[in-house]
């Protein structure tokens, strides 16, 4: 039998180590070649790792959210292969190959050369068999229990009770819905009755009155950290522990623009469906020239803030591994159709987990939105280390107050947003912020301006 030894390629540049997100295949296992063994996150991306031989599994460097080096051991496989030298190197980087001389299943004969009596035990990081040993150790043993019979199915003895304890089958799928031993219920006849399980239930044994129904509580249920949600934890944290946040909020009419969008979208023809979602990236595009310092990036420890010419629009996006942010680059450059286009793209790559390394990184200001499930108003922090964030929050629609021109007021109905943003008080001032902010609501209150050269 040879082992070949798995080793973690170098999966990024500059990557020095990766983390264990998932396994696929467990001790004992057996794995064909090019099937997936585990999954290995970078700073970058998630990583699938395939098994380059057929074999059985008999090592793994470890639990998942554990983190290992590039050119570590990932996974060890023993195969049915047979090498004549001692170590040999595999033709795929960052595998070895060894052979196992003294394998671990094998039981030495005795000195006497009597045959033991005793079935072999097998280490649990044995893996596959040869000669004998292996059908000895795969032919079960048999035990006998001599202490006297075992209860009859249907039958279940009670603390402190030698007799069985009867029940119709009706009674007994009662109780195990309801999570009650039957041992513990009284009766004052030989059998449990429906009527039995209702005075258990409301008066539990004496001891005081109980709901009439099981108990919704449930186990508690630790959950390790790792993978994307550590990935999440780490950032967050450190934006709000290096950012002085602050958040400026602002209400806009979308009336008109909604009557907008669905004008183009009744004549869209095979063009994607217009959302809010890139009417309101036109519109921060058109009004970022005039605010360079929050289309800018802020390296704390170099103490530079580089102000960036071209917008790369960072895109918070939930996906069922945690919140991701696809960027969408040059979309200065974009129209609305094209940046919908993009939106749907990237929101689709990184759900699926197909978002390239280089489509997560790189933004230079992010929009973050909930769509229909926006709240009044958000504080979104910022993605570090860019200085600002901008998020549009739930249309409503309201009465409002506007001048019929002859010196009076009528009422009418208008569609209400507020738009929220985030900045780094380090780099960023409030007027800075609201000014900007003021630029925008006055191109999504006349979106007819977003067309205009």
């Amino acid at each position: 039998m040879a082992r070949f030894s798995f080793r973690l390629p170098d999966i990024g540049e500059g990557i020095s180590e990766a983390e264990i997100v998932a396994w696929h295949v467990a001790i004992g296992d057996r794995v064909e070649e090019d099937a997936r063994i585990a999954d290995m996150m970078t700073d970058k991306a998630t990583v699938e790792m395939e098994s380059p031989v057929a074999g059985i599994v008999i090592e793994l460097a470890g639990e998942p959210g554990d983190s290992i080096p590039i050119g570590s051991t990932l996974v060890v496989i023993e195969t049915e292969a047979e090498t004549e030298s001692d170590t040999v190197v595999a033709e795929n980087p960052g595998v070895e190959v060894a052979t196992d001389a003294t394998p671990a299943c094998l039981t030495p004969p005795e000195a006497d050369g009597a045959a033991s009596t005793l079935p072999t035990r097998t280490p649990a990081k044995a893996g596959a068999q040869s000669g004998d040993a292996r059908e000895e150790s795969a032919a079960p043993a048999t035990t006998t229990n001599d202490a006297g019979p075992r209860p009859s199915p249907g039958y279940e003895e009670g603390q402190g009770h030698k007799h069985p304890i009867l029940a119709s089958p009706a009674v007994r799928a009662r109780a195990r819905d309801l999570g009650i031993d039957l041992s513990q219920v009284r009766t004052e006849t030989d059998r449990v009755r429906h009527s039995d399980l209702d005075a258990h239930l409301r008066y539990g044994q004496s001891q005081g009155y109980h709901a009439p129904h099981a108990s919704r509580a449930r186990d508690d249920q630790p959950v390790k950290v790792i993978g994307m949600r550590r990935r999440i934890a780490d950032n967050m944290a450190a934006s709000k522990r290096h950012i002085p946040h602050f958040t400026y909020v602002e209400e806009v009419e979308v009336t008109a623009l909604e009557a907008m969008r669905a004008d183009l979208n009744a004549n869209r023809g095979d063009r994607p469906k217009l959302t809010l979602l890139p009417l309101f990236i036109a519109a921060l595009c058109r009004t970022l020239p005039d605010f360079p310092m929050l289309n800018a990036r802020y390296d704390d420890e170099a103490g530079v803030v580089t102000r960036h010419g071209r917008v790369h629009m960072g895109m918070a996006t939930q996906t069922d591994a945690g919140l991701m942010v696809p960027v969408l680059r040059d979309a200065q450059d974009k129209n609305v159709w094209q940046l919908a286009a993009e939106i749907t793209r990237l929101a689709e790559a990184a759900r699926t987990g197909k978002a390239r390394s280089e489509e997560l990184s790189g933004g230079t200001i992010t929009v973050t939105s909930l769509g229909p499930l926006g709240g009044i108003a958000t504080t979104p922090v910022i993605n570090r280390p860019e200085v600002a964030i901008v998020g549009p929050n739930r249309i409503v629609e309201r009465p409002v107050f506007v001048n019929d021109g002859r010196g009076g007021d009528i009422i009418r109905r208008a569609k209400l947003m507020n738009v929220s943003i985030s900045c780094d008080h380090r780099v960023v001032d409030g007027w800075d912020a609201a000014s900007f902010v003021q630029a925008l609501k006055k191109l999504l209150e006349t979106p007819v301006l977003l067309f205009a050269d």
